[in-house]
């Protein structure tokens, strides 16, 4: 497998609808306001979180079981920013849906600028023919709560390229979180 360039993502971008909406160099600045930044670096794409979270929390004393979801687990918010407890844990989504070729298989790590301050961002691969909105799993490890930026920089997305196309893709398995438009919970 070969980690792909900027050159590689823009054109995968540009002329095959690989991320949309495409930023083509990485924004530190939005009206003059300072963001954590987002849009396409050396080697992989920062990818910004929507406006729509749901925080987990205990206020029903619900039990999170992947096998059966109960929806009162969390509250959902929308807004420009959201606040994670201490030691509490987020569900949100990627502005940008992503198209993911056959031969190309991605791995998502948090932006360093969260880390710092102990936010884990976690987000499992994107698979050969998925495609969709990436739900994104935020923790926030510390004992203090944690600001989120709605539509700033969250992530960034190494885009490795195998030497061929996998015989089955994400696509042709029929997999459970294709074409996922909002943030979806588990699916068992």
């Amino acid at each position: 497998m070969t980690l792909q360039s900027d050159r590689w993502i823009r054109e995968m971008a540009m002329e095959h609808g690989m991320i949309e909406p495409f930023v083509d160099r990485q924004v530190r600045y939005v009206e003059e306001q300072k963001v954590i930044s987002f849009g396409l670096s050396s080697y992989g794409y920062d990818l910004r979180v929507s406006d729509e979270f749901k925080v987990f929390t205990n206020v029903h004393n619900s039990l999170i079981d992947p096998k059966n979801f109960n929806e009162n687990a969390f509250v959902h918010i929308q807004a420009d920013a959201c606040i994670i407890p201490p030691n509490s844990f987020a569900l949100a989504r990627s502005v940008e849906y992503f198209r993911i070729p056959s031969d190309v298989l991605t791995l998502c790590v948090g932006k360093s600028t969260y880390a710092r301050c102990g936010i884990i961002v976690n987000v499992t691969p994107f698979e050969p023919g998925w495609e969709g909105h990436v739900t994104l799993e935020i923790s926030n490890t510390t004992p203090l709560p944690a600001k989120i930026y709605a539509n700033e920089g969250l992530a960034q997305v190494l885009f490795y390229q195998g030497a061929e196309a996998c015989e089955v893709t994400y696509a042709d398995r029929g997999g459970k979180y294709m074409k996922q438009t909002r943030i979806t919970l588990p699916v068992a």
